[in-house]
């Protein structure tokens, strides 16, 4: 595994909603969350059709977004490109999340 320089920056957070954060404030679908392991922000994936984590990303430069729903066990790297195990280090979800792909 390539190495990554951020994750001494990967905090316990807690997660901003129970779902894609911009996605339930439109009404918007979403395939996959992801977890801002910074700030806590809750985003869609890059498969989903306004990839609102990697928006989140280029807009806060926030570089390490965790897999969340269910929370995955890994976690990637914006900057250095790299998926980082978290080694049990997961974010538990604050309550049932919709799905909607």
């Amino acid at each position: 595994m390539d190495e990554c320089r951020h994750t001494t920056g990967i905090k316990a957070v807690t997660p901003s909603a129970l779902g894609c954060e911009e996605c339930l404030k439109s009404g918007s679908m979403w395939v996959h969350l992801r977890l801002c392991r910074t700030c806590g922000h809750v985003g869609c994936c890059d498969d989903s059709p306004n990839r609102h984590a990697t928006k989140h990303f280029h807009a806060t430069k926030h570089p390490v977004i965790e897999g969340y729903d269910p929370p995955e066990g890994w976690a990637w790297c914006f900057v250095d490109e790299v998926f980082i195990d978290l080694e049990g280090d997961v974010t538990p979800q604050n309550g049932p999340i919709p799905k909607f792909f």
